[in-house]
């Protein structure tokens, strides 16, 4: 006599599949990367990447002022060369810096730094929570609260202002770009920081935006920060150095 037996059907394993289950949910979308978001397994290795191509271009940035200081130092101990009598002379004349006015900027400018540190972990927090909030009956706190990364950018723009005004009072006293070599050198290493901190500015705006775009993916908006904070960090650096320099000489 012949039973019959209920069928169970087994799940079948997937042929290469090396016995893996589902895929874990991720957030974001597409880069490019062969349909897997921003936030892949490959964050890591992108911000390696990135940061080590802005480290390279600061290693450039940092070698041009130490030839400027250099040139500096040998023009303030040497003086000019007068072709006619074939011997030095010193014509250099000291240059009433307002150094009240550039320490505030120096202060806005390492206050900044703090801010972007404080906009970084606030954008690992909302990282952090973000598995959560996709989960249904899962309620999680929204991206609100103080808005440290616009601190950091209004602090920039106080920086950028505040040497616009040191410029000018530069002018008042009678000191000009064109006037003596010291007044020069002051121009030229204030206005060229002024010129590579206005490009983390151009970063910081466009990490504004990316924090503020939703759409992007959160993964995304890490590595901005990241990589922004960087070149920002060093830029109050070499500020600092900058202004030792113009305060020891």
């Amino acid at each position: 006599m012949v039973s019959l037996s209920p069928t169970v059907d087994y799940p079948r394993a997937s042929i290469g599949g090396g016995g893996r289950g589902p895929r874990e949910p991720y957030f974001g979308g597409g880069g490019g990367g062969g349909g897997r978001g921003d936030d892949g397994p490959d964050y890591g290795e992108k911000l390696r990447r990135y940061k080590f191509g802005v480290s390279l271009g600061l290693v450039g940035v940092f070698l041009l002022f130490l030839s400027f200081t250099v040139v500096f130092l040998i023009r303030l101990k040497m003086g000019a060369w007068d072709v006619h009598t074939q011997s030095h002379y010193r014509d250099w004349k000291p240059v009433a810096i307002p150094f009240q006015l550039l320490a505030i900027n120096t202060l806005a400018l390492l206050a900044s730094s703090f801010t972007l540190e404080r906009a970084k972990r606030q954008a690992l927090q909302f990282a952090a929570v973000a598995g959560a909030s996709a989960i249904p009956g899962v309620k999680t706190h929204d991206e609100r609260g103080f808005p440290w990364l616009g601190a950091t950018v209004a602090l920039g723009f106080a920086f950028l202002g505040g040497q616009v005004l040191a410029w000018r009072q530069l002018m008042q006293r009678g000191f000009h770009l064109s006037g003596n070599s010291g007044s020069s050198f002051v121009y030229v290493l204030t206005g060229m920081h002024a010129v590579h901190l206005a490009v983390g500015m151009v970063a910081l705006l466009y990490a504004a935006v990316v924090i503020r775009w939703r759409q992007r993916a959160l993964e995304r908006r890490r590595l901005t920060l990241e990589v922004t904070s960087l070149y920002w960090h060093s830029m109050g650096l070499l500020w600092v150095y900058i202004f030792g320099l113009l305060f020891l000489l």
